[in-house]
């Protein structure tokens, strides 16, 4: 304690200056030393000579991301050059255990793993800050949900869109409701009058980007039609936060089929790229593409960025529930995780891929894997001095 009283002497630049050099894992556990720390590490400016000094570190080289597993969340280190990831700590949101993870501007939707019944809890989590905000649904939540956090374009109204537009086997009937919770309001409104003519894959994660989701989508299949339906016509689907309304079909690269892999990520703040792995044949490529331009009723894109036969790299085709992944552009490498599947059965791995032009493989191995359901997944690390207001609990991180 008699430290703090030291450094209190100091100038607050002069402060902030040399409590930035502090790891983000770090900063609960300064914030609870003195109260005037704890409001000066959750302040504007502190963030933003945080992130600078992150940015102008000696291992500038690595990036930090945030990445799922075994229904934890860590902050990771990833190095590119000399490859390797390694974890800096753990962001779990009060030791509870995650099912899903969703990113937005350095918020988390988080889906809890809920072992008693079918149902599970949402959680709003800012780790940056060690933040959390549990949300009530307004009548039940629903095995099917699916679930997306942004905001509209002030960047302030943040809303968590719940939908559920499947066929349920259990009731023998498909089920579609569409709601909106407002953070704002602290309250859910029901959303009608949606154009359905399309659905979404219970296992295609939805992506944010610019406060705006999108998801990989397919046309809506006729239950009295032909029984065995290989391909359909598939396309982006935007959600629009701002309009509270799903934007047109937006057109993809290529036209992919019933068991093909496809899976979104982000690049930066303003792209959006797209992974296709084949299924038969041919089954081993991954493909991936990157935006020019995505708004919620336009998208275009760059020529292929990258083509990775995987065959003779593992052996085999990654996930249909895995293949999370994010791009180094300069570098030009993807990395894409998964369970290491092709060594034993059931997989005792989880598996980080590093790919790239003319054959570059490396293999990360993430730790051992003890859920065969429990894919991980990887979020951009943005931290984010956004107070969840309303309703505020903090837990430890």
């Amino acid at each position: 304690m008699s430290d703090s009283y030291e450094m209190s002497d100091l100038p607050r630049e002069m402060e902030e200056e040399v409590l930035s050099r502090l790891p983000v894992t770090s900063l609960r556990e300064l914030r609870s030393t003195c109260k005037k720390w704890n409001t000066l590490t959750k302040s504007e400016s502190f963030l933003k000579r945080h992130v600078f000094e992150e940015e102008e570190a000696p291992k500038k080289k690595q990036r930090k991301v945030v990445m799922m597993q075994e229904y934890r969340v860590y902050l990771m280190n990833v190095d590119l050059l000399y490859p390797s990831i390694e974890r800096i700590g753990s962001l779990d949101a009060d030791g509870i255990d995650i099912s899903n993870i969703f990113h937005c501007d350095g918020l988390f939707l988080c889906t809890t793993k809920d072992t008693n019944s079918n149902s599970s809890r949402l959680v709003v989590w800012n780790p940056y800050l060690g933040q959390t905000r549990w949300i009530e649904p307004r009548t039940s939540y629903h095995r099917w949900d699916r679930y997306a956090l942004g905001h509209e374009k002030n960047k302030r109204k943040h809303k968590v869109l719940r939908f559920v537009n499947n066929y349920d086997p259990s009731v023998k009937h498909r089920v579609c409701e569409f709601e909106i919770f407002s953070l704002d309001s602290n309250s859910w409104r029901v959303i009608d009058d949606l154009t359905l003519d399309w659905t979404v894959s219970f296992r295609h994660r939805g992506l944010s980007l610019k406060g705006n989701t999108y998801w990989y989508a397919q046309e809506k299949i006729d239950l009295n039609g032909p029984p065995e339906i290989k391909e359909l016509p598939d396309f982006l689907l935007c959600f629009d936060f701002t309009t509270e309304r799903f934007g047109p079909r937006l057109p993809l690269p290529f036209n992919a089929f019933f068991e093909d892999i496809v899976t979104l990520s982000s690049v930066g703040e303003e792209q959006l790229a797209v992974l296709l792995q084949r299924y038969p044949s041919p089954a081993y490529t991954a493909n991936i593409w990157i935006t020019t331009k995505i708004e919620p009723n336009a998208v275009s894109w760059k020529n292929l960025f990258l083509s990775v036969n995987m065959k003779p790299l593992i052996g085999i085709r990654f996930s249909k529930f895995g293949a999370s992944f994010f791009v180094d552009e300069e570098k030009k490498v993807a990395v894409v995780l998964d369970k290491d599947r092709g060594k034993s059965c059931p997989p005792t791995r989880n598996i980080a891929c590093i790919i790239g032009n003319n054959g570059y493989f490396k293999q990360v191995d993430l730790g051992e894997s003890g859920d065969n359901y429990c894919y991980p997944i990887v979020c951009p690390y943005i931290p984010s001095s956004l107070q969840i207001t309303r309703q505020l609990e903090e837990h430890t991180p």
